[in-house]
């Protein structure tokens, strides 16, 4: 996954055509159709544990991602999800990892953007259909992110949701605690043990990034490239789904 489409086996029929299917299943909604579909089956299964990680990875834009048209596409961002860093164009991906490493929802901003004020957009599209008649399943028991997390904005969120927060302070928030003496309050709660848990995160990107069209960017418009990391949590998912089944 990565190579240019008209490199495409001639045993797949043109390469136009697999590209036009690959484009209409995106505006469609079908491949996020086919994710939602895999979720239920693993959660029916026990396979997802609940408790959700939170991290962002940055992913260089191939020089042919730039220079998307200006024509209106539904769902795409003004800015395509890219921004010029020392590097070149990147992108960013913030996204929420079960402890099984099941990507459970994926947000595309530009390269540049902060961490910490995607984490409630990330948890908010969360939404894990049920085998039967219900409402989907969008609350974990549980939420892991590191020190690039940890406002008071994000602990409130957590807090009305009633979501437990791993999330360790900041040398400068323990710092200001402490010179305010009582006035500082106490420190929030904080499970190390529970905290080892969020590499989970780490290896879903890892294993994200082993498809060449994910780990760098070739696609001009964000929702297309959003397809194309869908396309890879399947692919990923398929043995799983497979043990699973």
């Amino acid at each position: 996954m990565g190579a240019p489409w008209r490199f495409l086996p001639p045993s797949f029929g043109p390469w136009q055509t697999a590209y036009w299917l690959f484009r209409t299943w995106q505006t469609e909604g079908v491949w996020p159709m086919i994710v939602k579909a895999i979720w239920t089956f693993l959660d029916a299964a026990g396979h997802l544990t609940w408790t959700v990680s939170v991290d962002s990875t940055t992913v260089r834009a191939h020089h042919a991602a730039a220079g998307a048209g200006r024509r209106l596409v539904p769902g795409e961002p003004d800015d395509h999800a890219l921004g010029r860093s020392r590097g070149g164009w990147t992108t960013k991906i913030h996204l929420a990892a079960d402890a099984s490493q099941t990507v459970l929802s994926f947000k595309l901003t530009a390269g540049h953007m902060a961490d910490s004020p995607h984490l409630p957009g990330v948890l908010d599209d969360i939404g894990v259909p049920r085998p039967g008649p219900g409402r989907p399943r969008t609350r974990p028991y549980r939420v892991l992110a590191d020190k690039g997390y940890p406002s008071r904005a994000n602990r409130a969120y957590l807090r009305r949701r009633g979501i437990q927060a791993v999330i360790p302070d900041r040398a400068d928030q323990q710092r200001n605690r402490t010179a305010k003496g009582r006035l500082g309050g106490r420190p929030p709660s904080f499970d190390r043990e529970i905290y080892k848990q969020r590499n989970t995160v780490e290896r879903a990107i890892g294993r994200l990034k082993r498809y060449r069209a994910v780990a760098t960017r070739y696609d001009k418009l964000a929702v297309r490239y959003e397809a194309t990391i869908q396309v890879a949590i399947i692919l990923d998912w398929k043995p799983e789904f497979s043990d699973a089944a």
